[in-house]
C-alpha cells in the first residue's frame, strides 16, 4: 500500500495565477521567481509551464543552471549575481543576467575577462537594508557600468520590504525613492515590485515585475486572501490514513501525551509528519480535511506520523485522502496556526513527498 504522502501540483492553477498578474500589471514584463526550487513546486515544471513568462528569477547559479539544462531559453536572473570570478565568466558563456549590489562585485565585472557582454541589473537598497547600494553611490556605479563593454544593457532594480503591510510608511519612502533613483539614472527598464508590490498598484510597477508567491496561489498580502486576490492554490499537500483506533476516555496520544482524551475518541493516523515538511509547532485549532470535513491534530505531531480525531467521520477507511493544505484549506492557515509564513511552509516540503503534476 501506498503511504499516499504527495505534493500534488496543479499546472493549470499556476497559469491562472500568472494571468492574475498580467491582470495587475498589464503593461509590464513578468519574470517569475522560482528560486528555492518554485517555492516546493518544482522550478523546471514551473518554468515548462510558465512559457509566457518574459524571464525568472533565481537565487542561486545552480538553480539557473538546472533550468538552462532542462531547456529553458527565457532569460534567467541570478538575484543575488554572482559570487567569485569563475561563475561571472560561466554566467556569460550561459546568457544569465546578473544583479550587482556590492562595489566588490562591480570591480570583479571590471577586472574578468567574460566571453560576452552581460545584462546587467544595478541592485539599489531603498530602505530593506539587505542587498543593494546605497542611494549616494547609484550614479557613479551606474555610469561605470554604462561605459563598460561588458554590460550590453543596463537596468535598476530595488526590493520593498513591507509591501505585506498595506499602511507600513517604508513602502512609500521606498517608492518615492526608487522614483528619484530612476529619474536621475534616467534608467529605461526598471523592477521593483514583488507579489506584494504588483497588488500595491501602478506605481511600483516599472518596465517588470518579479511575482513569486501569488503565482504559487498564496497570498502576498495580509489584508486579503489569496481567494480574494482570485489566486488558486498550486501544491495540495496530501497524505493518506494509515491506522485507526478508538482512544478510551483519560488515555492519552503521542510523544509526551500532551493530549487526553476526554470521552472514547476515534483516532486516525496520518502518513506525514515533520520529516515531509508539514510542521512540528501547530496551535491547537489545527486540523486537516478528511472526507471535506475538519478533524482536529491531537497529540504532537512527529517525524513521520500525526494523528487526528475522525469523530467527525468515523467511518473513514484505511487508506482514506488526507488534505493538510490545498483546496478548502489554504496554507495561509496551516501557516498561522505554525506561527510562521505561507512562503516557509510551501519551501520546506521535504524530497521525500512525491510531487505529482496536473493539468486541466
Amino acid at each position: 500500500m501506498s503511504r499516499g504522502t504527495r505534493a500534488v501540483i496543479d499546472l493549470s492553477a499556476l497559469q491562472h495565477n500568472f494571468r492574475r498578474v498580467k491582470t495587475f500589471a498589464p503593461q509590464s514584463k513578468v519574470l517569475a521567481v522560482v528560486k528555492a526550487d518554485g517555492y516546493g513546486s518544482g522550478a523546471v515544471q514551473v518554468a515548462q509551464a510558465l512559457a509566457d513568462a518574459d524571464g525568472f528569477g533565481v537565487a542561486t547559479f545552480a538553480e539557473a543552471v538546472t533550468l538552462r539544462q532542462a531547456g529553458i531559453t527565457q532569460p534567467i536572473l541570478l538575484m543575488e549575481g554572482v559570487l567569485d570570478p569563475c561563475e561571472l565568466q560561466q554566467a556569460a558563456q550561459q546568457r544569465f543576467e546578473v544583479v550587482i549590489h556590492q562595489d566588490w562585485q562591480l570591480q570583479m565585472l571590471l577586472d574578468t575577462a567574460i566571453a560576452a557582454p552581460l545584462v546587467v541589473w544595478l541592485k539599489v537598497d531603498t530602505g530593506m537594508h539587505r542587498l543593494g547600494l546605497p542611494p549616494q553611490r547609484v550614479l557613479d556605479v551606474w555610469d561605470s557600468l554604462r561605459t563598460s563593454a561588458k554590460v550590453s544593457a543596463l537596468r535598476l532594480m530595488s526590493h520593498l520590504a513591507c509591501a505585506d503591510e498595506i499602511d507600513h510608511p517604508l513602502n512609500t519612502s521606498q517608492r518615492d525613492t526608487f522614483a528619484t533613483l530612476a529619474k536621475s539614472t534616467g534608467a529605461r527598464t526598471c523592477s521593483f515590485a514583488n507579489s506584494a508590490g504588483i497588488v500595491r498598484g501602478e506605481p511600483f510597477h516599472y518596465q517588470w515585475v518579479r511575482p513569486g508567491i501569488m503565482l504559487y496561489g498564496a497570498t502576498p498580502v495580509n489584508e486579503a486572501s489569496a481567494a480574494e486576490l482570485n489566486l488558486k492554490p498550486v501544491m495540495q499537500l496530501e497524505s493518506s490514513v494509515i491506522a485507526k483506533s478508538v482512544v478510551p476516555a483519560g488515555q492519552t496520544v503521542g510523544y509526551g501525551a500532551t493530549w487526553k482524551a476526554s470521552h472514547d475518541t476515534p483516532v486516525a493516523v496520518v502518513a506525514i509528519g515533520y520529516g515531509d515538511g508539514y510542521p512540528r509547532h501547530v496551535s491547537k485549532d489545527a486540523f486537516v480535511l478528511i472526507g471535506g470535513k475538519r478533524c482536529p491534530l491531537v497529540g504532537r505531531v512527529s517525524m513521520d506520523m500525526l494523528t487526528v480525531d475522525i469523530s467527525a467521520v468515523p467511518d473513514a477507511p484505511i487508506n482514506a485522502p488526507v488534505i493538510l493544505w490545498g483546496n478548502g484549506l489554504p496554507v495561509e492557515q496551516v501557516a498561522r496556526w505554525a506561527g510562521t509564513i505561507n512562503y516557509e511552509l510551501l519551501c520546506q516540503v521535504t524530497d521525500r513527498v512525491q510531487r505529482v503534476y496536473q493539468a486541466h
